[in-house]
Formats: C-alpha cells, structure tokens, sequence
C-alpha cells in the first residue's frame, strides 16, 4: 500500500477548509492556519490519518466485509460511483434512504422486489401484462434501480461506510452510530470530528480534493481484496496438494508379481 505524500494532497487542493467564521472549533487539532479568512488544514495530519483509515480499509476488505460509500453532494456523485464501482463494493449517489441501515429488512425486500420485476422479463411473464402495468412495473423499477442499483448486492450490513461531508449525511453518520459501524469520512473544518471513527482531515467541497481521498482509500480497499484472494488461491492449493502427490506414487509391486 502506497504511502500518501503531503505534497500529492497539496495538489489536489485538500487543504483549502471552510470560511474561519464557519468553522467547528473540535476541528481546531487539524487546523494549520487561517488565510484571508479561510482555514487552512494540516496536511501532515491529514496524510497520518489517511494512512491511518486505508490501513483499516484493507483490513476490512481482506476480511470479506463491504464499505458502504456515500455521497449525495453533485461534485462527489460521480467519483464515488466511479471509485466503489472499480472495487465492487456499494455506494448511495441519491437520496439515503432512510433506515438504509437501521431498517436494513425492509430495504432488502425493496431489493428482492427489483429482482423479481428482471426475473418476470426473462422468464416472459412482463409481456402478459396489459400496457398500463407494463409502463407501471418500469417505473418502479427504475425509481429501485435509482436509488438501491448499487447495493443490490449488499445480502448484509455494511463491515463500515465511508462519507463524502458529514453534515450533509447525517442520517447515515446516525444510523451507523447507532449499529456500531465504524464511520470513515472526509472532514472538513466546519464539521464535528467527534461523530466519525476515522477522521480524515479534507476539504469535502472540491472534485479534484474528493477523487484525490478516493482514490488512497479504494486503491487500499483493493489491496484488501487482492490479499483476500491470495489466501483464497493458497489454501486452495494446499487443499489439492495431497490428492496430487497420492497420485505420484507409483505402485508397489507384491513378491509375487516380481517372480
């Protein structure tokens, strides 16, 4: 895993915080100064606390568990769908749905719905239907696809959730607090630090800053699996060893057979 430099954070402009007058004082540790009434963040603490948080990332993902990304913001939505896309694992781009997490039964019914309207069109029970409960049954498809597409394939709890802007996510920042799952988030300097498990000290505004903390945290989260793998592969190899070498051993001819 790549070690992340301060100067590398420095270009992605993820130091520029919040206006000083708009600043949460629990964030006061990761400040380095103000200019012309803006703060400015210590990279040096943001670049610990980055390595920090992909250290655990890996670690979750190696384990097999998901890391639920969301971002609802419109300069994040598409970097988070691009960035968990490449890792496979789910991410919330639209509205959360509330008790997303708390209420996660009823959420999967809504996936089981989904999944039941794309069995209907491949087994041709869709096209017995009148053009009214055709048109219907894709709306509410596309209303599923849209706001749960991406966590179709989340059978359980998220293993953590990673957060572009916490104020702005709030309901999810809760409902994870409330079921124990470690929050990972961007931070900014008008946002609480106490809320989240690893702080990641950024500006959560700008694009370029968003895809500069995307990019470590799923470049982690890849390693994660790509170690998952390995040891998959290994003990694989190990399980089939025994069957090979039995099979090597020739033959021991009996004292008769010599004869």
């Amino acid at each position: 895993m790549a070690k992340v430099e301060v100067k590398d954070l420095l270009d992605g402009g993820v130091h520029f915080g919040h206006l000083t007058r708009k600043w949460d004082p629990n964030m006061a540790p990761y400040i380095y100064m103000e200019r012309n009434g803006i703060h400015i963040i210590n990279l040096y603490k943001t670049a610990a606390k980055l390595d920090e948080a992909c250290t655990a990332l890996s670690k979750i993902a190696a384990s097999g568990r998901k890391v639920l990304f969301v971002a609802t913001k419109k300069q994040a939505k598409d970097i988070v769908a691009e960035k968990a896309g490449n890792v496979n694992m789910p991410y919330i781009t639209e509205r959360w749905p509330g008790g997303m997490l708390t209420n996660f039964v009823t959420i999967r019914k809504a996936v089981k719905k989904m999944a039941s309207i794309d069995r209907m069109k491949k087994d041709g029970t869709f096209n017995t239907l009148s053009k009214k409960e055709r048109l219907q049954v894709d709306r509410l498809r596309a209303k599923l696809e849209k706001n749960l597409g991406s966590i179709s394939e989340m059978t359980r709890l998220p293993g953590a959730i990673f957060v572009v802007d916490i104020k702005r996510e709030h309901i999810a920042i809760k409902e994870a607090q409330k079921l124990n799952i470690p929050i990972f988030a961007m931070v900014d300097t008008n946002s609480d630090p106490r809320q989240v498990d690893y702080v990641i000290p950024s500006n959560d505004d700008a694009s370029k800053s968003i895809n500069k903390i995307l990019t470590h945290a799923t470049s982690a989260i890849a390693d994660g699996l790509a170690e998952r793998k390995a040891e998959k592969d290994s003990k694989a190899e190990v399980k089939d060893a025994p069957k090979a070498k039995k099979a090597e051993v020739a033959p021991v001819a009996t004292a008769e057979e010599e004869e």
